[in-house]
């Protein structure tokens, strides 16, 4: 799939010492990784002779029979175009001898790769067997299997699917990894051969300093480790395969296991580069790398990409984490927002806040959040000044719930019928007041932000604002009606998310009666009750049949937002998210996710300028549409290019 690189971290099982086993395991797991689509394969340090060889790695004899396993390894690869193979194996130059990674592509020996750092400390003694990659001169060559290559810790290798480097086991460990340099001289991933033997609690910390390096490097980071076989006569060794992409895992292996460790992951190289393109901390910090100027680069020239389902799941829920991870992400988000807003409440010296309160899902969080803010600020709470004002469209269903919330959470409730004052306005429109059209939609939502400006003037407060990212994202507002505010508390939360953070305030913080207030809520359906109610006083203007599923805008935006996708790439990761393996959404087609879509980008670009004039919002994730911050685009941007290519999917 166009944008990811399938690579593998592979661990063979070894024999110490037995060169012809060894070429033989890397061998089968090559070939097993070729028909997995892997591109480019990583396997252990030293594992054409094991890495627990000690002072073999003296003899003439091991140094010799490691080369020809690799003349083995690289004889095969001529079969497999597709795959660049990664082995570790010792090296001599200059009367010296090198802990080395060899690259391998289609018999050629594209690059030697070095370690730099030796540990000679507790139970490691590479010092005694292996000279550091820093005693070789910069353009180092070396003649292996009838080949000359390049002897280098800095050499870049480049394919027209992405650019990558190594680096070896304890290179890692060091304040300032090889990698780091390696990133910013353009490589994005970093494959790192190891032989990091176990100790009780090394793996978290292992974890931390791979998921660290990769997030701050903007990479994605691909670690083997020596596994079953080697020498247990004071080590144990139990096989890390792991792949991560800027801070966070895509796969792992199993430790402890007597078979082979086959592991592969999907890297997305869109990510990182939109990452390093738009992060100006990593921009500066790649100018002011001097040491890119040392570093050769080593053109590989790999066989066409073959077509591949995408082996890693994509969310359909990007801005909703799964399991209890889910529970400490809404119990942050609220901290935020309450804290937010009491830093803005203290600062106006406002004696109270107004909000409207229609019982939906919107409102409903937004008066949570006040509460939150008041009690940790030990105010009254009937400093909260919730309105209702039922319209046209307001139900019995949305009205009930909008004072039954508001008389249990112990606020000020104060109601404002719009009726008479949105009928004047018609008649001096000229209006009809019996045609639904957006002129009799936007009167009621201006009316209604009208008084609550007016009553936030009369009673010493000011408005929060109610709208949340993913109206804001498709302009599902009112311009100056309930698209301003004096802040905009829910600015940064999707809707997506908004209905959780409200289900999880009902389980964990409100009391019975509330609670069951709350999920009806949740399970009422999403609308602004602009239109009157059916005959049997149901809801008849839902927002979803209208603009579409929130949960396919929500994640159309985090991919335009996060990642810049264009239309095309979207498309094809929603098939994927809404394919039926998550329960928390439904299927939807290739025809319904195309027509969203266009629908999406659409709106997207034509309701810029509601977005340009913002209320201020505390911002509490990655993606925030602030014309302060985040989001900065011409209001008049033309949307041919991404509508034409939704037309063309």
């Amino acid at each position: 799939m166009n944008g990811y690189l399938r690579v593998a971290a592979l661990v063979p099982s070894v024999r110490v010492a037995d060169f012809s086993y060894n070429a033989e395991q890397i061998i089968s797991l090559m070939a097993r990784a070729d028909g997995a689509g892997v591109e480019v394969a990583c396997f252990p340090e030293l594992c054409l002779t094991a890495y627990t060889c000690q002072d073999l790695f003296a003899h003439e004899l091991l140094i010799d029979q490691a080369e020809t396993a690799l003349l083995r390894v690289m004889e095969f690869s001529r079969s497999l175009p597709r795959l660049i193979t990664i082995v570790g194996l010792p090296i001599t130059y200059g009367g010296r001898l090198y802990n080395c990674a060899a690259v391998v592509h289609q018999g050629r020996l594209c690059g030697i790769v070095p370690k730099t750092y030796l540990p000679n400390y507790k139970e490691f003694y590479e010092q005694r067997w292996f000279a550091s990659a820093d005693t070789l001169p910069a353009d180092a060559e070396v003649l292996v299997c009838g080949q000359s290559v390049a002897l280098s810790s800095r050499l870049l290798f480049h394919t027209e699917r992405c650019t990558f480097a190594i680096e070896i086991c304890e290179d890692l460990w060091a304040p300032i990894p090889p990698s780091s340099y390696h990133t910013l001289a353009g490589a994005e991933v970093v494959f790192n051969l190891s032989a990091s033997n176990d100790l009780i609690g090394k793996t978290h910390y292992l974890h931390s300093l791979i998921a660290g390096q990769s997030a701050r490097s903007l990479c994605a980071y691909v670690y083997s480790s020596c596994g079953y076989g080697e020498s247990t006569q004071d080590l144990i060794f139990d096989g890390h395969a792991l792949v991560a992409e800027n801070g966070r895992f895509l796969a792992q292996g199993n430790r402890f296991t007597m078979e082979p460790q086959f592991v592969t992951a999907d890297i997305d190289l869109h990510a990182i580069r939109l990452d390093r393109r738009v992060n100006t901390t990593y921009a500066h910090s790649s100018a002011h790398n001097h040491a890119a100027d040392h570093y050769r680069t080593i053109e590989i020239d790999m066989v066409e990409q073959q077509q591949f389902t995408l082996q890693r799941t994509i969310d359909p829920l990007p801005f909703v984490p799964a399991g209890n991870t889910l529970d400490e992400r809404c119990e942050e988000i609220i901290c935020m927002q309450s804290e937010a807003l009491a830093k803005r409440i203290e600062h106006t010296h406002a004696k109270t806040v107004v909000l409207g309160i229609s019982g939906g899902l919107d409102s409903t969080l937004a008066l949570l959040v006040c509460v939150h803010a008041f009690d940790r600020l030990g105010k009254d709470r009937r400093g909260i000044i919730g309105i209702t004002m039922p319209g046209f469209g307001t139900t019995d269903r949305t009205y009930t719930n909008a004072l039954d919330l508001m008389k249990s959470l112990g606020i000020t409730i104060r109601e404002i019928s719009i009726r008479e004052a949105c009928e004047l306005h018609f008649r001096d429109l000229g209006h009809d007041g019996k045609t639904h059209d957006v002129t009799y939609e936007n009167v009621q939502a201006r009316e209604r932000t009208q008084i609550l400006m007016d009553a936030a003037n009369q009673m010493g407060g000011f408005v929060v604002g109610t709208g949340d990212l993913s109206e804001l994202a498709l302009g599902w507002a009112t311009y100056a009606g309930d698209h301003i505010s004096m802040y905009g508390i829910n600015g940064s939360i999707p809707k997506t998310l908004v209905r959780h953070l409200v289900r999880w305030m009902a389980r964990t913080i409100a009391d019975e009666y509330s609670a069951k207030t709350l999920l009806d809520i949740v399970d009422t359906p999403i609308s602004p009750e602009l239109i009157p109610a059916d005959e049997a006083g149901n809801i008849t203007q839902k927002t979803e049949d209208l603009v579409g599923p929130y949960e396919l805008h929500d994640f159309f935006l985090y991919h335009t937002l996060r990642y810049g996708r264009r239309p095309s790439a979207i498309y094809e990761l929603a098939r994927l998210a809404f394919d039926g393996h998550d329960d928390r959404v439904p299927v939807y087609d290739e025809d319904v996710i195309k027509h969203w879509l266009q629908v999406f980008f659409r709106r997207f670009f034509a309701q810029q300028f509601k977005r340009s004039c913002l209320p201020d919002g505390p911002k509490v994730g990655s993606c925030s549409l602030s014309p302060r911050g985040d989001w900065r685009m011409p209001s008049d941007a033309c949307s041919t290019a991404w509508l034409e290519e939704c037309a063309n999917l």
